[in-house]
């Protein structure tokens, strides 16, 4: 498959993807190389990577506790602690191997430690190859409030093999496939289409289907690298989503959901805020409705979960002026940013869930 060129930087996939990254150690003249991992993808992703690396560097293992709970600041004190203690310095390299948390905090870290070092992800996640891939964004929660510190920073690569894919649980499959869906609704009807009949899917083929999807979200992010127009459509499904994220993570009665879980019922949700602004046709959002419900559970929402979901809200890294913030779809395939939606719709969408 041939690299995609990002921002200042290239994704590269499968084979190609660890040419490119030796021939980067060989080129430059790093003083050490720190690999950071949580304990799952230390467990079964980095035998896989190791073999692969040409190198003679010194190589420090970073691991830390898998799980949102733990991208927070304590964690990255704790490895800029264990980097300081190791030797790291300007010209040390860093490669972030996992999901979207270690590469979303191992870039985090790298480009705050020393005032920033390179680094480089390699995401093992089907969430992390079509999403935290491209963009830069890299931060960690603050509390319960997801992504609320962090900088964008782009790596010197991202390296894609959907080998590691093998090592995933199907509901983790699941959970990257939610933003594979989002990207054919805010981007491309005819890549949406293909998810309508999930039996069909030639998953020997399926590598191209996360070609496109990484092709999508680095079209929009080319655009507008720092999410001042355009960039907002990746936003569709995760301002509800997000909220739903951190009020079930927060929660000692509620089962922790998984990203692309909630952000599932964020699109049905903000689809039917859509379709009550006139943005989509009621045969659009039953098409939309239907094909996400087949794929995720129902999740249930009692009725006093909802007002702590809406105080979430105001939260919301992507409020502007004290004003929430949607994007919503405008057909299938196209998107509305910087829209305005009334609660007693948002009640009315977590209504129609249910149903």
């Amino acid at each position: 498959m041939q690299s995609i060129q990002a921002n200042n930087y290239f994704v590269h996939f499968n084979q190609n993807a660890y040419e490119a990254l030796n021939k980067h150690l060989k080129e430059n003249k790093y003083s050490n190389l720190f690999i950071i991992v949580d304990n799952q993808t230390n467990e079964y992703c980095l035998p896989k990577f190791l073999p692969l690396l040409e190198t003679d560097l010194t190589i420090e293992i970073i691991e830390f506790e898998a799980g949102e709970i733990n991208k927070n600041i304590e964690t990255c004190i704790e490895i800029w602690n264990v980097l300081t203690e190791l030797g790291a310095d300007r010209k040390s390299l860093i490669i972030n191997v996992g999901g979207g948390v270690v590469t979303d905090l191992g870039g985090f870290v790298a480009s705050t430690f020393k005032r920033g070092i390179d680094f480089i992800n390699i995401p093992t996640t089907l969430l992390s190859m079509v999403d935290a891939s491209v963009g830069g964004k890299t931060g960690v929660d603050l509390g319960n409030l997801k992504n609320q510190i962090g900088v964008i920073n782009v790596p010197q690569m991202v390296l894609i093999d959907t080998n590691y894919l093998e090592t995933l649980p199907q509901s983790e499959m699941r959970s990257g496939l939610a933003e594979m869906l989002k990207h054919g609704l805010i981007y491309d009807a005819a890549y949406w289409k293909q998810f309508l009949d999930l039996k069909s899917i030639d998953y020997a083929d399926f590598d191209t289907l996360i070609y496109r999807s990484v092709e999508i979200k680095n079209d929009i992010v080319i655009q507008d690298p720092t999410e001042k127009n355009i960039r907002k459509a990746l936003n569709f499904g995760h301002t509800l989503g997000h909220a739903i994220e951190s009020y079930f993570l927060e929660s000692e009665t509620k089962k922790t959901l998984l990203h692309g879980e909630a952000i599932a019922i964020g699109m049905i949700l903000e689809s039917y805020i859509s379709l009550h602004k006139n943005l989509i046709t009621a045969e659009e959002y039953a098409e939309i409705k239907t094909a996400i419900k087949s794929i995720y559970d129902d999740v249930i929402v009692e009725e006093n979960d909802i007002d702590p979901i809406l105080e979430l809200l105001i939260h919301d890294k992507k409020n502007e002026y004290g004003l929430i913030q949607f994007a919503l779809i405008e057909g299938i395939g196209k998107i509305k940013i910087n829209q305005s939606v009334e609660n007693k719709l948002i009640l009315d969408a977590f209504q129609d869930y249910k149903s």
